[in-house]
């Protein structure tokens, strides 16, 4: 296992920290729409009384029975006893690099990224080389280049698909060739799965490399297709049974286990999931008519390669302003929040608009007002 070293700062989540729980108009949100409590639990009979009923105490460090059985019924070669639950994937994903890296390992991350999915790996001391996603190429991933790039000296291939912050998607046939380069290599994969079932086409629901690979570790959670980020609950399901027991004695560092209410809750909305999932697709694809309507209204200012699943796209600015500065100077001015391409350490000029939550209109029209001048 490895020791910890300096972590930078969260360049994103400090950014949204400023503005996301002031400004009237979120327009980069990356999760769906959430739901009331009362709502959560009218979708099954008898929920509310045994939620009512739930012992308090402490949860196994792996997650209770009934969650794990949920979450592995999402897979096809995992069993309830490959899942570990965690507080979210940010705890998965820092928990996995430190129980499969060391100081000096090789590590491909796809990217643009989530910072952790880099961040973490370089903090230990891991040697990071970066698998680059350009809008030019309509965001789709180089093969070719990631064979580049990966050698017998790899220790990981780190990839996210359906993708933030682009939302583009593997093709099955890209998928697999992840994993057969990094078989080859005997390089773990590392799949951040997270937006897994947002996919606008059924068909192009890639199987989880966790189902695939031996050496897949597969990272899901509760806040983004399903949009209940406040569950703060994810997980790790990997067939590698010594990979897991690293990461279990690592949790005990951490959370230890995850809130029992939390994982009552989790296990219901899975049981849940074609109806919950589809509302949510419902939302995003009305709202993606919206944005590509609203795009080509605005073409000379913006280049947008249309995402292909996920809640998340990633436009780039045709004028001379810094992403960042125009973000800051949007908020401020309109209200209107939007998440500059600073924030993935990926130049200054692309930002991330997110479309799965109800009020994207409203914001679409705040934004667009400002941008025509019809705000102040």
């Amino acid at each position: 296992m490895s020791s910890l070293m300096h972590l930078q700062d969260f360049r994103l989540e400090r950014f949204l920290a400023q503005y996301e729980f002031s400004a009237p108009h979120l327009l980069c949100t990356s999760d769906c729409e959430s739901v009331h409590l009362a709502d959560l639990l009218l979708m099954e009979d008898g929920a509310e009384e045994r939620f009512k009923d739930l012992w308090l105490g402490y949860t196994e460090s792996a997650g209770g029975p009934e969650v794990r059985r949920e979450v592995a019924g999402i897979y096809s070669a995992i069993a309830p006893d490959d899942v570990l639950v965690t507080a979210g994937a940010e705890e998965s994903i820092f928990l996995c690099m430190h129980a499969m890296l060391g100081p000096g390992d090789h590590v491909v991350v796809q990217s643009p990224a989530y910072q952790s999915l880099h961040e973490v790996a370089r903090s230990i001391g891991c040697r990071v080389s970066h698998w680059t996603l350009r809008d030019e190429d309509g965001w789709r991933p180089d093969i070719e280049a990631l064979k580049d790039l990966v050698t017998r000296e790899t220790e990981a291939v780190v990839i996210n698909t359906p993708h933030n912050p682009t939302g583009c998607h593997m093709t099955h046939e890209e998928f697999r060739a992840v994993r057969d380069i990094a078989e080859d290599a005997g390089a773990w994969v590392f799949s951040d799965e997270v937006y897994r079932f947002l996919e606008y086409d059924p068909a192009d629901r890639l199987p989880p490399m966790a189902d695939i690979y031996e050496k897949g570790v597969s990272v899901g959670v509760m806040s983004k297709a399903f949009g209940l980020a406040g569950l703060r609950i994810g997980w790790t399901a990997t067939r590698d049974a010594e990979l897991r027991r690293r990461v279990a004695a690592l949790k005990d560092y951490t959370t230890i286990c995850c809130s029992a209410p939390s994982e009552f809750l989790t296990a219901l909305a899975l049981r849940h999931t074609e109806e919950i999932v589809g509302r949510n697709l419902g939302i995003i694809r009305s709202n993606l008519a919206l944005l590509d309507a609203f795009f080509a209204r605005h073409a000379d200012r913006f280049a947008w390669v249309r995402p292909t699943a996920g809640a998340i796209g990633f436009p780039r600015l045709l004028t001379d302003e810094s992403a960042e500065a125009f973000a800051i100077r949007t908020v401020q001015e309109s209200g209107v929040l939007l998440l500059p391409s600073t924030a993935y350490e990926y130049g200054d000029s692309h930002f991330r608009v997110g479309f799965a939550r109800t009020d994207l209109p409203a914001a679409l029209r705040a934004f667009e007002d400002y941008l025509d001048g019809r705000t102040a």
